[in-house]
């Protein structure tokens, strides 16, 4: 029987953690509620969730898109929402996330909100999911939030699947030439270089900054290997914190190629989230709250952050979004006349598909771009290599030595 991790509240409202063994979710809940105890939170133990979800311990978004697809064709066909899931749960093969709509069923069942047994499970449903059905059940218009839901998150697929893509032909062309670099250096050029070295001759200054290169790839690997590693683990921590997000999503923003392709990303993705939060009945301030926290960018979260205190006050959301320096002029006037016409959603819609067609050209003309400068590159390094080897090699058939 599966074992559950919580965290409850005891007697006299202390903070207290355990384990319980129970066949769900829910009646796990049931026997720490018979205890006395009110769960905050409950999860199943990883190691007897039957197996990761997904790739990499993670459910698959195609999972979570195809389940919320699903719910509002059933919803839509008159079908409870009980039902549907139970539906979906004998549909549904992966077995950690069957073991979420268990669970969020038997709950529902017992009397709680949709968009409150979801917010339990944040690892498959983020903010805008959450507060989108909360409003939809408020509303009365599950199904159709639902079927808003499934084409927000295919959009959204849709445009990182095109530049990952994208940048899948250029990332190989990496990885293989710098292989083909290590093997050249560290195997290669060291059984050239030891037989020319035999002779006595005096090795060019290039083939001798070579054979440094490769005694420190040989020799001291592992020295190297560590740097980068405590390089990368610094770099990291540093940009978890706030300054160094800033910092981070500031300098991503000023690069000279990628710097507009990510601007008309962070923008892009704005706009289509603040229109569908706002079509799907969510007030101007809570969409603005939802969509400060999914941005994936601080300078844009903090313009939005702002333009929602403005909203709060009575003014305008453009002119914060003009100074933050994310959005252009054009953009900005675009929100600002959509905002005094009352037709914002419709506007922000046509920014975002504007900005997303924008995009795909960008992305592909980068991709084009990449690929020979990559190219180029590389036959620089493995240039240099066979320099070092050829050399010598000239000099001692010419008897320069």
């Amino acid at each position: 029987m599966p074992r559950f991790t919580y965290t409850a509240l005891g007697p006299g409202g202390k903070a207290v953690k355990g384990t319980v063994t129970a066949e769900s979710a829910y009646s796990a809940r049931k026997q720490l509620r018979a205890r006395g105890v009110h769960p905050t939170s409950i999860k199943q133990n990883a190691a007897e969730a039957g197996g990761k979800g997904g790739v990499f311990g993670r459910t698959k978004k195609s999972h979570i898109i195809e389940f919320t697809k699903q719910m509002s064709i059933l919803l839509n066909s008159g079908i409870k929402l009980t039902e549907s899931l139970s539906v979906l749960i004998e549909q549904t093969s992966e077995v950690k996330f069957k073991n979420v709509i268990t669970d969020i069923r038997d709950r529902i069942i017992t009397g709680e909100s949709f968009a409150d047994t979801m917010g339990d499970y944040g690892e498959y449903f983020d903010i805008i999911y959450i507060s989108m059905i909360k409003v939809g059940e408020a509303t009365g218009t599950l199904a159709k939030t639902m079927a808003t839901i499934s084409a927000f998150m295919e959009k959204r697929k849709r445009i990182e699947s095109k530049i990952t893509t994208a940048m899948v032909y250029p990332m190989c062309i990496v990885v293989i030439g710098i292989i083909a670099i290590v093997i050249l250096t560290t195997f290669v050029l060291p059984k050239i270089i030891t037989q020319i070295a035999k002779t006595g001759m005096e090795l060019p200054w290039i083939t001798k900054a070579m054979m440094s290169v490769s005694y420190m790839l040989i020799h001291y690997w592992w020295a190297i290997l560590a740097v980068i590693m405590v390089v990368v683990w610094s770099v990291r921590k540093f940009f978890k914190t706030q300054r160094g997000a800033r910092l981070r999503d500031k300098t991503m923003l000023a690069l000279p190629i990628f710097g507009p392709l990510l601007k008309q990303n962070v923008v892009s993705r704005f706009a289509s989230t603040l229109s569908t939060l706002l079509g799907s009945g969510l007030s101007m301030a809570e969409s603005l709250k939802v969509v400060a926290e999914v941005t994936g960018n601080v300078i844009m979260a903090d313009a939005v952050k702002k333009a929602r205190d403005r909203i709060l006050s009575g003014a305008d959301i453009a002119t914060p979004l003009r100074e933050s320096g994310v959005i252009d002029p054009a953009i900005a006037h675009m929100v600002a006349v959509g905002e005094k016409s009352g037709e914002l959603v419709t506007m922000l819609k046509s920014i975002s598909d504007s900005l997303e067609s924008s995009s795909d050209i960008v992305v592909e003309r980068l991709s084009a771009a990449l690929e020979p400068l990559i190219i180029v590159v590389m036959a620089f390094f493995v240039g240099l290599i066979a320099m070092a080897s050829l050399l010598p090699i000239l000099r001692y058939s010419s008897g320069g030595f």
